[in-house]
């Protein structure tokens, strides 16, 4: 494995190359999700903006592989560990599970029975931070059209992928994850995602 530098230029270079790849509305989306995870991280102690950035520019960086559901998950998780990007990797998982339990997501398992087994033992045994729960809050945040409520972005995944059993957790927990970040900052997290109101109810 040779470690890569990561800083901005090399994680907007990876986004980049990975639009060449599999161009779509996921590119857009994960420009605003660094964006959300950067104004956020600015106003809180103890996070790096400038990291958070580089996490949420690079959370769905599996998506490089091709057209797949759930899939991009591991997929993100293997780019980033050929590259050194360790918390990266974890992201790349952990941003789509508030409950580190691997069922609890919808959508389709469309990877090898390896991988699987892999990302329900990696994501058992991962840590959550901050960073981690930064991502999963913007992810939710981001529509490829801009900020948008988190209400909005709900109803946008449910259209696509259904209703899930975990469904109303997940939306407790995000709930919970920006209650958290609002008492560490003093503010709305809307009051920093510019067009947020305009951009949710187009």
């Amino acid at each position: 494995m040779t470690k890569i530098e990561l800083n901005c230029n090399t994680a907007e270079a990876a986004l980049a190359e990975a639009a060449e790849t599999n161009p779509g509305a996921w590119i857009e989306h994960c420009r605003y999700v660094a964006m959300a995870c950067k104004n956020i991280a600015a106003r809180c102690r103890a996070l790096s903006a400038e990291d958070a950035y580089i996490y949420g520019i690079l959370h769905d960086i599996g998506r490089h592989a091709g057209v797949y559901q759930n899939r991009h998950l591991i997929e993100g998780y293997h780019y980033c560990m050929e590259r050194g990007w360790e918390k990266v990797a974890q992201i790349c998982i952990s941003h789509a599970y508030m409950s580190q339990d691997i069922k609890a997501i919808p959508g389709d398992f469309d990877m090898s029975a390896a991988d699987y087994q892999l990302m329900d033992q990696l994501l058992t045994n991962m840590v959550y931070d901050d960073y981690d729960r930064l991502v999963q809050l913007c992810d939710a945040l981001a529509l490829p059209s801009g900020f948008c409520l988190l209400e909005k972005r709900f109803v946008d995944v449910t259209i696509r992928y259904g209703m899930h059993p975990s469904t109303i957790d997940r939306w407790v927990k995000i709930y919970e994850i920006k209650n958290h970040f609002e008492e560490e900052i003093g503010c709305s997290i809307y009051d920093l995602l510019p067009g947020v109101i305009e951009n949710s109810f187009r």
